[in-house]
């Protein structure tokens, strides 16, 4: 079975960056297409970001469009965000999800454990 930690949230300033990763196991990591997506309190997940198997195709929410970057290092089984120039509204709960047959977000079905990212205005 999957198994994806997540790693690299923390306390920055706004306007600041960070760089979130996740580390896949389990499995075949190019099997799989990976994705991140958050929580803030009292609001429902939502998708930020996804990458299909080889990295070719990327999708960003258009909150992050610009500021945020998923990749991935098939070597490493590691998918990382880097995140930019960023704002409170994007404090929340991160999570690592991954799919091996991913035409929507709800075809993610392995879950990391979360990282928190607070943004301070």
């Amino acid at each position: 079975q999957v198994q994806l930690a997540e790693s690299g949230g923390g306390l920055v300033q706004a306007g600041g960056s960070l760089r979130l990763s996740c580390a896949f196991s389990g499995r075949t990591f190019s099997n799989y297409a990976l994705g991140w997506f958050r929580q803030a309190p009292g609001k429902e997940r939502e998708l930020v970001a996804t990458v299909n198997w080889s990295g070719s195709s990327t999708y960003y929410a258009d909150s992050v469009k610009g500021r945020f970057t998923i990749s991935r290092d098939n070597d490493k089984n590691t998918v990382y965000l880097q995140m930019n120039s960023l704002k409170a509204e994007d404090t929340a709960v991160y999570y690592c999800a991954a799919g091996d047959e991913v035409t929507t977000p709800d075809d993610f079905d392995s879950w990391g454990q979360g990282t928190q990212v607070t943004v301070s205005s």
